[in-house]
């Protein structure tokens, strides 16, 4: 595996009724097809060896037999093949006959897992034919000349990799058998199927397989019978689909006459990084592991590995406008419950927060405009103060004073200049230095002012610095870093500009709409360093710590999976190739690090606020560090990534 990926293929082969050798010809064509394309695992239909709509042709021994020596022809034939195939095929044991699926590599037969659950309905009798495998009596079987594993009760493994078995209908019943192959460490469950369409059915099938891998966080690959199955009765459109995790990662076209390889890669290690955090899959179930059957095997390995599945540079923004339409309404309403709650157990009589003309400050006034409507409190109960200071230039602070006219709070002007300049003398510093002491300096000034004027008014100061900040350390100890609850401090940066966005769509107030897109384009900046000449913005962030698109895109796989270094980089290398060449991603990449472990302790004391998503780092649940750990590790791997 490369990175923790396994490339695999849901394969649909065209098919003659009975006309094994046919069959199998199309079955080694698309093997021969899958290893040209570096697959790892492949995965055919239902009785696609003889197809699925023989109907009384099954008890035929003909058959029966004609059928096992084409798999042994595959298998002989494609013994120089790499992928792990599975194909399904009727199977004679004894007075029973079992609808199977068959697994095998390089020549040899790994097992045989029976279908469980028959369907009894009028368009499929199955059990006219077939036994299901609770009903199997033996536990091996001599097939191609060759004594395998036969049961329902087989895992294949081979490293991280699980794969469990299941054949169409099994996956329809209240508990499939994959719910327990999952609970007993598999990881890539498969569904060798032949389901036939009706209006609506696609839909819901699709829903199962989404559920299914989401239930056992567990990739699924769903390959069913298509193209030269009976009309008879019934309609197969030749359905391919690979889900990981409740995500269809790829999914092939239905009712086409063509045969079909669809591939996509499935990630194994962010598949085992959320079983690890999921305590369902540690806990005793009733279901001993000795009630499976743990065959090895090794995935085959390839010269090169190139990933095809879509790596998004914006994890924290749905790719749909539906879904992204929805997940600022969603992230929108926590933060206003959140703060609700807040301000109704403290009884307070107002918030007060600093409006600076940014992303951030406006974000946080918006939720506390929403809250207080929701409260039916009056928005004069929301003070917000504009704290001028050496590097505000006309464009913040004329959005700041604009945006607070036009949601009617009550407006305060404070500038810290004079204040910061007695500080400078106090403390005997060069006012014409601007370091880190000038800086911090004047973002201390404004959370005092702030603290103050909530003790004057019985408020709560909000804070409005956000996730990414807070993950790069990108605030000022006990300045801006401080608040009595912080409303942002679960919103990555990249995710703040849409919520805005989305807040100005609701707005039916064209001036306040204007100035909030003119908030959104303005450079991101904390404004602590005088303007340029022209009295623009001289500090941006993003010149200074890097663009917080890759540091959410770092953030998301380092805390969400406990990815390495070296694997968010390859990501990464996938998300941005259009952006950004793997210089400036390995620079980026090693500041992240740096500055993350070196700012913990600003996290270990952050304010109460509302936790948004799966990734947040409040230290009272989701995120423990200590402040002292050492990064060297992380360091040196990403030290050692070659470009």
């Amino acid at each position: 595996m490369t990175h923790g990926f396994i490339k695999v293929a849901a394969a649909i082969p065209e098919t003659r009724v009975a006309d094994c050798f046919f069959n199998t010809k199309e079955i080694k064509k698309l093997i021969r097809n899958a290893s040209y394309e570096q697959v790892e695992i492949v995965v055919f239909p239902e009785l696609c060896i003889t197809s699925y709509t023989c109907g009384d042709l099954f008890g035929q021994q003909i058959l029966i037999e004609e059928a096992e020596k084409a798999l042994k022809e595959l298998i002989n034939e494609t013994s120089n093949e790499k992928p792990l195939c599975i194909v399904g095929m009727p199977v004679a044991s004894g007075n029973q006959i079992f609808n199977t699926a068959i697994m095998f590599q390089n020549g040899k037969i790994l097992g045989v897992v029976p279908k469980t659950f028959l369907p009894n309905y009028k368009e499929f009798y199955e059990k006219r034919w077939f036994s299901s495998a609770s009903d199997l009596r033996e536990n091996t079987i001599l097939l191609c000349d060759q004594e395998v594993p036969f049961g329902k009760d087989l895992l294949f493994r081979s490293g991280k990799a699980v794969i469990g078995i299941e054949i169409c209908e099994d996956l329809w019943v209240t508990i499939p058998p994959s719910s327990y192959q999952a609970l007993h460490g598999a990881n890539v469950l498969v569904n060798l199927s032949a389901s036939n369409e009706l209006i609506g059915k696609h839909s819901y099938r699709k829903e199962l397989i989404q559920q299914q891998s989401a239930r056992c966080n567990a990739a699924y690959i769903y390959a069913s019978a298509g193209n030269g199955e009976s009309t008879t009765d019934l309609v197969f459109s030749g359905n391919g689909i690979i889900a990981e995790n409740g995500t269809i990662l790829a999914e092939g076209h239905r009712f086409i006459l063509e045969e079909q390889l669809i591939i996509s890669e499935i990630d194994i290690e962010r598949l085992l990084s959320d079983r690890r955090t999921n305590t369902g899959y540690n806990t005793d179930t009733g279901y001993s592991i000795e009630k499976y059957r743990n065959i090895e095997f090794t995935l085959p390995s390839y010269d090169s590995f190139s990933l095809t599945r879509s790596i998004t540079p914006h994890p924290f923004i749905p790719t749909e406008d539906k879904l992204l339409y929805d997940r600022c309404e969603e992230t929108f309403n926590i933060q206003v419950s959140g703060l609700a709650k807040r301000i109704v157990h403290t009884h307070c009589q107002s918030v007060v927060i600093g409006i600076s003309g940014g992303l951030d400050s406006t974000l946080a006034l918006l939720v506390c405009v929403k809250t207080f409507d929701r409260l039916k409190l009056p928005r004069k109960h929301i003070v917000g103060i504009t704290m001028p200071g050496f590097g505000t230039t006309d464009r913040t602070y004329n959005n700041a004073i604009a945006l607070m006219k036009s949601l009617g709070v009550t407006i305060r002007e404070i500038s810290i200049k004079d204040a910061c300049i007695q500080h400078f003398k106090d403390i005997n510093h060069d006012i014409t230095v601007h370091d880190v002491t000038y800086e911090n300096s004047q973002a201390r000034e404004r959370t005092q002012i702030l603290m103050d004027v909530a003790n004057q008014c019985n408020g709560l100061v909000i804070g409005t610095g956000d996730l990414s900040e807070i993950a790069l350390g990108w605030a000022t100890y006990n300045g801006d870093h401080m608040s009595m609850y912080g409303v942002n401090g679960s919103i990555p940066k990249t995710l703040v500009r849409y919520l805005v966005e989305w807040v100005a769509s609701q707005e039916t107030d064209t001036t306040t709409r204007n100035i909030l897109s003119d908030i959104i384009d303005t450079p991101i900046s904390p404004e602590l360093i005088p303007a340029d000449k022209h009295g623009n913005i001289k500090q941006k962030t993003e010149d200074l710590v890097g663009p917080y698109e890759l540091h959410d895109f770092f953030l998301y796989y380092f805390l969400r999976f406990g990815f390495r270094p070296a694997k968010i980089y390859f990501l990464a290398q996938h998300a941005f190739r259009e952006k950004y060449d793997k210089k400036i991603l390995k620079k980026w990449l090693i500041i992240f690090f740096r500055r993350f472990f070196n700012q913990q302790f600003k996290r270990s004391c952050l304010p109460d606020g509302p936790k948004v998503g799966s990734v947040s780092l409040s230290p009272r649940g989701d995120w423990k560090m200590p402040s002292d750990a050492c990064s060297n590790i992380w360091l040196k791997e990403c030290e050692n990534i070659i470009l």
